[in-house]
């Protein structure tokens, strides 16, 4: 452990050795250094931007899969589409893209998907290994025309936090098109549960728990997370501090 911990500062060290003149500049310094940007930099530098999560074996699943956040959004719009199955709701996905989508459930079934056993990391202390079952979100961009001025995207969710606000979440496109990160239809073979999020949601498996959007009703892709909320890209960044970036 001991030397794996010099290795990585080691190789945080060598990489700052190859910075250009930016890295000499004290304003860009102390952004670089905070703690979020720096565990954001040392991970985007140190690992390949594709690096997989670690995925595990159908054996190591857990029994339990606990729910994370909201259990239940139970508003009168979530209850009028859980009552049907969810055959009325659809998934839109907008904002800077040139094709607009509005999705059913079973056409999300019907689009190519991925399988992946990993481990949620939940920012409360407790961890839970789970076989999820999804669309990889960078089909639905594609199929979007994401434009080429948008550098986030946003996701809108069905429970509400509150005084009418929605969960909401944001992540960057090295996330968004990441292999591993999927929109969840199924965990351990079954259709979502409510209290795990269904119908669908985000799963962005390098990233803690709280990242995990459930109750996906909208996808935005945005230039930039001013607009969203009071600017920090997501609920629990807004409210309590939480750091944007949520790397594991």
């Amino acid at each position: 452990m001991m030397f794996a911990r010099r290795a990585l500062l080691l190789g945080a060290t060598a990489a700052l050795t190859g910075c250009d003149r930016l890295a000499r500049n004290d304003q860009f310094r102390r952004a670089l250094f905070s703690a979020e940007n720096f565990h954001k930099w040392a991970q985007r530098s140190l690992m390949a931007r594709d690096a997989l999560a670690q995925e595990f074996r159908p054996d190591q699943i857990s029994p339990i899969f606990r729910a994370n956040g909201t259990a239940n959004p139970n508003t009168p719009a979530y209850k009028a589409i859980w009552r049907t199955g969810f055959a009325d709701w659809r998934l839109r996905v907008d904002g800077m893209v040139a094709r607009p989508l509005s999705l059913s459930l079973s056409q999300m079934h019907a689009l190519p998907h991925r399988e992946q056993i990993t481990r949620h990391d939940c920012v409360e202390g407790w961890s839970a290994i789970g076989k999820w079952r999804g669309v990889p979100l960078r089909i639905l961009l594609d199929a979007a025309g994401l434009r080429r001025d948008a550098r986030y995207i946003v996701f809108h969710c069905a429970d509400d936090m509150g005084g009418g606000r929605p969960y909401y979440e944001s992540i960057d496109l090295v996330d968004a098109f990441h292999p591993q990160t999927i929109l969840a239809f199924a965990l351990n073979d079954r259709p979502l549960s409510v209290a795990n999020g269904a119908p669908l949601r985000l799963r962005v498996e390098r990233q803690l728990g709280y990242k995990q959007a459930k109750y996906l009703m909208r996808i935005e892709a945005v230039d930039s997370l001013d607009a969203i909320g009071r600017g920090k890209g997501g609920f629990w960044e807004d409210v309590a501090g939480y750091d944007w970036y949520a790397g594991i």
